[in-house]
């Protein structure tokens, strides 16, 4: 199944968090508090009418009533009805006044959620998907996406520079909390990863959570970035070969990883904590990748002064530190290496 080519004329969608209430419930809240409000002080005022006086005829009918409350709920008043009453005065002033300011800071509230802020989000998310460069993507954000992402912030990339996708309003909530992007999204359709701007990320992480969707997700990212390193999750052993088919550039399967660990606990005590000192940042030493630098070209892997150099990649081959091709590294090359944390 191919991924669906997005029509022209249909909009990208855009990173944000959807709220938990609805927006007509929001403001039906609103609208139910500010007429409490006011038919608290209207109902004051009927029953005590006697403390006002109309400087028109002399009478307070029900109509008065209603429109002295709103006038002064709304406003100061126009003085042709007023309180004359100490008791109406004092109502209206440590009542009726300070219901006019929660009245206005609803409706002044309400404007800035409805109108202002939607305008300044929008504003806000069309600069930051602009300035969307060399970020790394995380599509999911279960338990393996969650660890992706702190163990990404541990290496040093900034929350900034991650983009969560999931359709998962729960998921989004946690992601947003620890810093991140994120966007609420199918990612196997184009429109979501052209949205977080694909083609100028520096890496996709797929951790969708089931075999087929995680597969889709690579094939349509594959297609929009043909140069962009994708790592996915795979669950399957039979499905990794699939993965690997749809363009991913690094397949991962916890259940083997975890095999690993534990068979080679049983080989020695501590080959599996120095495995998994490998693997993350918590303990003293971490793989590390990168390019052989310009002084190192023309000199053994074993003279690399920044770790232990363990492999060389040379276009689509690699090397291991026993093999004479390393003996003399070339422009080109990349190097794994065992570097102390924090490297």
């Amino acid at each position: 199944m191919l991924p669906q080519k997005r029509k022209s004329t249909d909009p990208l969608p855009m990173l944000r968090q959807r709220s938990r209430t609805p927006v007509w419930l929001a403001l039906s809240w609103r609208i139910l508090l500010a007429l409490a409000l006011i038919g608290v002080a209207l109902a004051v005022h009927w029953f005590d009418r006697e403390g006002l006086r109309d400087n028109s005829d002399g009478h307070v009918s029900l109509i008065d009533v209603v429109y002295f409350t709103m006038i002064t709920v709304t406003t100061v008043g126009y003085g042709d009805i007023v309180p004359v009453t100490d008791r109406a005065r004092l109502f209206d002033t440590f009542v009726v006044t300070p219901v006019r300011l929660f009245v206005w800071l609803i409706f002044l509230g309400t404007a800035y959620n409805f109108v202002f802020k939607q305008v300044w989000e929008k504003w806000r998310m069309r600069v930051l998907q602009r300035d969307l460069r060399g970020h790394v993507i995380v599509a999911g954000h279960g338990t393996s996406g969650t660890e992706a992402v702190a163990e990404l912030v541990r290496r040093g990339r900034k929350p900034g520079e991650i983009v969560v996708i999931d359709p998962r309003a729960d998921a989004l909530e946690k992601a947003e909390g620890e810093g991140v992007v994120v966007l609420a999204g199918d990612a196997t359709r184009n429109s979501t990863l052209e949205a977080v701007k694909i083609g100028r990320a520096s890496a996709l992480i797929v951790a969708a959570g089931r075999d087929d969707t995680s597969i889709l997700i690579v094939l349509t990212a594959r297609r929009l970035a043909t140069e962009l390193p994708i790592s996915v999750v795979i669950r399957s052993e039979d499905n990794e070969a699939l993965a690997r088919q749809a363009g991913a550039n690094t397949v991962i399967n916890p259940a083997s990883f975890a095999g690993l660990l534990l068979a080679g606990s049983t080989s020695g005590p501590h080959l599996a904590d120095y495995m998994m000192d490998l693997a993350g940042l918590h303990g003293a030493v971490s793989l590390h990748e990168r390019s052989v630098a310009p002084g190192e070209i023309g000199r053994p892997l074993s003279d690399i002064a920044t770790g232990l150099g363990l492999r060389i990649y040379r276009g689509e081959q690699r090397y291991g530190f026993w093999q004479p091709q390393v003996a003399l590294l070339e422009a080109g090359d990349r190097i794994i290496e065992v570097v102390p944390t924090g490297r």
